[in-house]
């Protein structure tokens, strides 16, 4: 469209450039006057001048033309820009919009969700805390008591060198589990199962037998001490508890809990050699009847702990009364766990049933002997068993610790004399021959030595024990059970243990043991033994491993 005005314009400009420059018409009256006279150079050369200078206009005009249609290109071109700009503003402001819906929609779901996740939280805030509280209560229960146990794997065997007897190889367990803690600021209490057979209280071993049944587990302890704050020199037990007083297996079993009541007074001092006095009282429940006197043992104890340089030494006196120990030999087929009774019906339970021997009953009732029955005893005109001697020990301990400069190997010397002061001199033999000079077989010996303790990891012990023990020094149903017979015998042990981790102990004994007299009542002898002859030595291996926590 500018081309064509273009091109309109600039005959146009011609044209009238041209009638400027050429000479007017004549009129009618000076038509008639004479002819003028021809153009002269001059003329033409001004008339090219001014063509020129139109030109030149023309130039000029031409040039501001194209800036123009430069200028409205470049408009153009910026308009069509400011077009697409707009049209793409308008879309930004369409997504901007679109954007700015779904965010106001999103904020008032995020607004109603977190709405709701404040009443979640609230909720749970209140909730958590009767939580905490109820957790607080239990963790202030719990942290109260303590829990604890065992698991020992033992493999056992057995070799004497006498005629008829068989190697016999067993593997036994033991399992425990207890837990004591404190009732009030006064009072604790325990209670502990422990495997084992419910008629022999001096074991808790159980045997890997019986195609593979399952094995007893019972009340081992159960017990509530008081121990005052105000008082921390007194202590009251009752229950079945852990020893109060101290002893060794020769009076009764490391494995056996006694029951009844314990009174202790004890006292420390910070003097140079007098470190601890205690005093000890005890009423053990030995059997209950109904029609007729109970069964029970009354005792105490004095001891104290004296400290002279690198040595330690606790000695203790003890005595023990045993009142109406009879009805042990008159035991009912439940406290005996038998098999049979005299008609041969079976009775409930389990356990090595009626002890053996010459004159004793072989049904209920009989007599309570788990380790079988050594002691003395006699039958009277009604055939009852009864005890030949009372029992009323007397028992004095020396155990003594000795610091050798190395922390993990103190050297430990234990020495014991105990002496039945109720024992009679001994009854007629098997045969009905008076025994002569044997006294009252009332005394027991021990002594042992060992080196180095087991307390913490790699810790080791090793050791050697000598026990003399005669028929009637102590009551033969609770002494130790692992040795060669519970009474009237000369036993040799050694020993030793390796902590492995502070859990885990590995320990090794070797029980060497005999009949001190096979003359004697209930004497256990070796099948083969010749009268007037030392019984060959029954040696018994233990391999132990025993986990703790």
């Amino acid at each position: 469209m500018k081309s064509a005005l273009r091109w309109c314009v600039v005959p146009l400009l011609a044209t009238t450039l041209v009638a400027q420059t050429a000479p007017r018409p004549k009129s009618r009256k000076a038509a008639a006057t004479p002819a003028q006279p021809a153009v002269t150079a001059e003329d033409v050369q001004s008339l090219r001048d001014a063509l020129a200078a139109q030109q030149q206009q023309i130039e000029r005009l031409k040039q501001q033309l194209q800036q123009r249609d430069q200028s409205w290109q470049q408009t153009q071109q910026q308009l069509q820009q400011a077009q697409t700009a707009a049209t793409e503003a308008q879309q930004k402001a369409a997504s901007v919009q679109t954007a700015s819906t779904e965010e106001k929609d999103s904020v008032a779901k995020l607004s109603s969700d977190m709405a709701d996740v404040k009443t979640t939280l609230t909720n749970t805030a209140v909730g958590t805390q009767d939580e905490q509280k109820r957790v607080s209560a239990l963790e202030g229960l719990l942290g109260r008591f303590r829990f604890n146990g065992d698991v020992r794997i033992r493999g056992e065997n057995f070799f004497q060198s006498a005629p008829g007897f068989f190697d016999r190889n067993r593997g036994r367990i033991r399992a425990r589990f207890g837990v004591e803690g404190k009732l009030s600021e006064d009072f604790v209490g325990g209670l502990y199962l422990a495997s084992g057979s419910l008629g022999d209280p001096t074991t808790t071993n159980t045997t890997l037998t019986n195609f593979f049944d399952r094995h007893t587990i019972g009340i081992d302890r159960g017990y509530v001490t008081y121990n005052p704050l105000a008082h921390k020199w007194l202590s009251l037990t009752g229950g079945k508890f852990a020893y109060t007083w101290l002893r060794t297996p020769q009076t009764f079993d490391n494995d056996l809990n006694p029951e009844g009541f314990s009174e202790k007074l004890s006292w420390d001092f910070t003097t140079p050699i007098v470190k601890n006095v205690s005093f000890t009282a005890m009423q053990l429940l030995v059997n209950e009847i109904s029609k007729g006197g109970d069964s029970y043992n009354i005792g105490g104890q004095v001891s104290a702990r004296l400290q002279m340089g690198p040595l330690t030494t606790t000695p203790s006196f003890s005595v023990m009364k045993w009142n109406n120990p009879d009805t042990i030999l008159q035991a009912s087929a439940f406290a005996t766990q038998a098999t049979t009774t005299t008609g041969g019906l079976p009775v409930p339970g389990e356990g090595p049933g009626c002890a053996t021997g010459a004159g004793l009953p072989v049904v209920p009732p009989c007599a309570f002997g788990p380790n079988g029955m050594t002691n003395a005893t006699l039958t009277d005109a009604t055939g009852k068993a009864h005890f030949w001697s009372q029992f009323f020990y007397a028992d004095f301990i020396l155990n003594n610790q000795i610091k050798t400069g190395l922390a993990r190997l103190p050297l430990n010397l234990l020495l014991e004399y105990e002496n039945n002061l109720s024992a009679k001199d001994h009854p007629l033999d098997p045969n009905g021959l008076e025994l002569t000079n044997l006294g009252k077989q009332s005394h027991a010996y021990l002594a042992e030595i060992s080196l180095g303790q087991a307390k913490n990891k790699n810790d080791i012990q090793i050791g050697y024990a000598w026990a003399r023990q005669e028929q009637d020094s102590a009551l033969a149903s609770f002494v130790e059970s692992d040795q060669r017979a519970p009474t009237n015998i000369l036993q040799h042990r050694i020993f030793g243990s390796w902590k492995l981790r502070n859990n885990v102990t590995a320990a090794y004994t070797l029980w060497v043991g005999r009949t001190l007299n096979i003359n004697l009542q209930h004497a256990v002898v070796a099948s083969g033994t010749a009268p007037g002859t030392a019984e060959p030595n029954l040696r018994r291996m233990q391999f132990d491993l025993v986990y703790s926590f």
